[in-house]
């Protein structure tokens, strides 16, 4: 099992904006790979910016490339990115788990 982790940051009055983009568009394109266990998009405002880390479980590392492509640690992005987020972060994080409770 695989967990996979993308951060990104927004302004925070572009915050609710993007969390309605991801929510519409991100959310489908996830959820349409097979091999997703779940998935978390999570937001933390912060002064004047929004963090968004997104959490996915994957049922393994061939999952994760149907999703990410052959580079598993490069981020995904949407054109739409490029309205929101401030900066577009290279990679994602991909553990392995090794252990649950």
């Amino acid at each position: 099992m695989i967990v996979r982790t993308w951060h990104g940051r927004t302004k925070l009055a572009d915050a609710d904006a993007y969390e309605a983009f991801m929510a519409r568009r991100a959310g489908p394109d996830y959820g349409s790979v097979k091999g997703l266990k779940q998935l978390f998009f999570t937001r933390r405002d912060e002064g004047d910016i929004a963090h968004f880390l997104l959490v996915t479980v994957w049922n393994n590392m061939d999952a994760v490339k149907a999703f990410a492509g052959d580079d598993p640690a490069k981020a995904k992005y949407y054109p739409e990115d490029d309205q929101y987020l401030l900066e577009k972060e290279d990679c994602s994080l991909n553990h392995r788990v090794f252990f649950t409770g």
